[in-house]
């Protein structure tokens, strides 16, 4: 009787780890192309410009570039202080040829909401001055992009407004992932929009949320969207990343997603320059307020981003589709342009060769109906659920 109890354990056990075993895998990253593994640079100088109080990440290669270099601004979420929450990210720009800054807006439970865009500027502005020189930086303000998360989008739609008024780069895309943090008013905790109208026309727009969660990062996408009215409807793209379980280890678009923690950007092994003494006799004006601190939804999704798996959502949908994006915005071509591309969606193939969910693209509806992208297939692949909203929408709502 014990034997055969233990065939039957043993054969139900089995059950449950063949599936797994067999499961399908995710594509790889690709080798060559947007978001592969081309690099022409084997090696990133990794330093901060300015001190503790006032610090911009930099990465570039770090050998004396022989053009100047395109420059990607990364704008963190609101508490993602650290890059080594996006190292995987930032060394693939970084590799790719890129110059990448990341300004450290935010001294958590001591920087408010509505002073991060100022502090942002202000970094990318003297980091870029400091820079301009320095053989192996060689920044290109010719081809200078914004890469937003969360809050670092209304941040990033905010520099870009801010242009030449006060000495920052006019951006030729802004790439705004999952966005959110925007306040709906100067009274309510989150960033204040500034009047978007003076972005430069000829600037590229995306927006790309995750159907998990989407409601509220919809919203927002919509209306930084609406608000940049002086930007073309040809030049803007409403995008989606969404989730596929055909196969093992399932592909989840969460608002943590766009992390891709690697150690070796992580703030610890990069020296920052400490403050200079502070003058005894200078007053400090400093005052907490309760929106300097982290709120639990904000602590849980840093950590989250600190412990996401980098996998093909980072590859193919964020990485190949920002290294797309740029590439056209810097060559002078729309949204348009991108849309009807069928690599631009593409998400590659799980290993037994079915299709991974593709991205959805579309042009602002008044542009849609005249300038329609190519169809994608008809059928529908693993659709999740319809309420996939989750609890982090408050903070997206109309927190920071």
């Amino acid at each position: 009787m014990m034997r055969r109890s233990l065939a039957a354990f043993l054969l139900a056990c089995s059950c449950l780890i063949a599936p797994a075993a067999i499961a399908a895998s995710p594509p790889k990253q690709p080798e060559q192309g947007p978001g592969g593994t081309d690099y022409p640079v084997s090696q990133v100088a990794k330093r901060v410009v300015g001190t503790a109080s006032a610090a911009t990440f930099v990465f570039h290669g770090s050998e004396p570039a022989a053009a100047p270099r395109p420059v990607v601004v990364f704008l963190h979420s609101w508490g993602a202080t650290n890059p080594g929450a996006y190292g995987g990210w930032l060394d693939h720009l970084a590799r790719k040829g890129y110059l990448v800054l990341y300004p450290r807006f935010q001294d958590v439970n001591r920087t408010r909401p509505a002073d991060a865009s100022g502090q942002a500027g202000n970094l990318v502005k003297a980091t870029l001055e400091a820079l301009a020189s320095d053989p192996a930086a060689r920044p290109d303000l010719n081809k200078v992009a914004y890469i937003g998360h969360l809050a670092g989008v209304p941040i990033a739609f905010n520099l870009a407004a801010a242009g030449k008024d006060e000495g920052l780069p006019v951006p030729k895309l802004i790439f705004g992932v999952m966005p959110g943090g925007i306040a709906s008013d100067a009274k309510a905790r989150g960033i204040l929009l500034s009047d978007l109208s003076s972005l430069d026309p000829s600037t590229v727009i995306i927006t790309l949320s995750g159907d998990r969660d989407y409601l509220p990062t919809d919203r927002a996408a919509r209306r930084l969207l609406k608000e940049t009215e002086t930007v073309p409807a040809g030049r803007k793209l409403f995008m989606r990343a969404t989730s596929d379980d055909h196969g093992y280890p399932a592909l989840t678009a969460t608002l943590a997603s766009p992390g891709s923690p690697n150690a070796e950007y992580d703030a610890a092994t990069i020296k920052i320059p400490p403050d200079p003494p502070r003058d005894p006799k200078q007053k400090n004006t400093w005052r907490w307020s309760a929106d300097m601190a982290l709120t639990g939804e904000q602590t849980i999704l840093t950590a989250q981003l600190g412990n996401n798996p980098t996998d093909t959502l980072d590859y193919l949908a964020f990485w190949k589709t920002f290294d797309m994006a740029a590439d056209a915005a810097f060559a002078g071509r729309d949204a348009v342009v991108l849309a009807r591309d069928p690599k631009f969606i593409d998400m590659g193939t799980w290993s037994d060769g079915w299709p991974v969910r593709r991205l959805s693209a579309q042009l602002p509806k008044s542009q849609a109906d005249e300038e329609k992208p190519e169809k994608g297939p008809r059928r529908k692949l693993n659709l999740g659920p319809s309420d996939t909203r989750q609890s982090l929408s408050d903070f997206l709502g109309g927190k920071s």
